[in-house]
């Protein structure tokens, strides 16, 4: 008997892995097919005989995201919705542009890891570890240098120098999604309840209108 339960926890386990990433392709690629309704978890794969070089392929991550906003960064986000040939790849990437001073806020990718690389100027990042401990890990970034963003936890870049930077991230996931923080909490549509944010964050409900009212 005791040995079935090992095996019943050994296949979840297994399971669990298996399940903690995108799906594999079982054939040589599988584009994205933008005509077809049908819902799956991924996209549906284009007929092979009709795909294309253009199906792999983009250009523009040479030019600048325009940083006139009120965080002064702009991402470029390059997934399965500007390469169809990514569908069921794994990966995506993205370019971040920072205006002198310029952060990308906190946020998470409920679906991927994300590596990342300074191009140019100095950016300091960070995480935080999960509940209870709540650990911020930071350090500041170099041109040339590279830190790991673990799955799910959020993370965040400032830009700490006096012109611009440039940095690369490569994530594990054809569609990673990102959930901003301060876009999810104070800019819900329908709002959360004041009363709700008020004692999470232990401020007064003014406070709270007011964060809300910038969302």
């Amino acid at each position: 008997m005791a040995s079935k339960f090992l095996l019943l926890a050994l296949l979840a386990i297994a399971s669990s892995i298996a399940l903690a990433s995108d799906p594999s392709s079982l054939q040589d690629f599988c584009v994205a097919d933008a005509k077809n309704s049908v819902l799956v978890n991924g996209l549906v794969c284009k007929d092979p005989k009709l795909v294309e070089a253009n199906d792999f392929f983009f250009s523009g991550l040479h030019l600048a995201g325009n940083t006139s906003n009120a965080v002064g960064s702009r991402v470029t986000l390059i997934n399965v919705a500007q390469i169809a040939g990514l569908n069921a790849l794994g990966i995506s990437v993205a370019r971040i542009d920072y205006a002198p001073w310029g952060i990308n806020p906190p946020h998470t990718h409920p679906r991927a890891s994300e590596i990342f690389t300074v191009l140019e100027g100095s950016l300091k990042v960070g995480f935080v570890t999960s509940n209870p401990e709540n650990r911020l890990i930071t350090k500041v970034l170099e041109k040339g240098d590279v830190f790991v963003f673990p799955v799910g936890l959020v993370h965040f870049q400032q830009n700490v120098g006096y012109g611009n930077a440039i940095a690369i991230s490569a994530l594990s996931s054809q569609n990673p999604g990102v959930i901003t923080i301060a876009n999810a909490v104070f800019g819900s549509k329908p709002d959360i309840s004041a009363d709700i944010l008020a004692k999470a964050f232990q401020v007064e409900k003014n406070t709270v209108y007011n964060f809300q009212s910038k969302f």
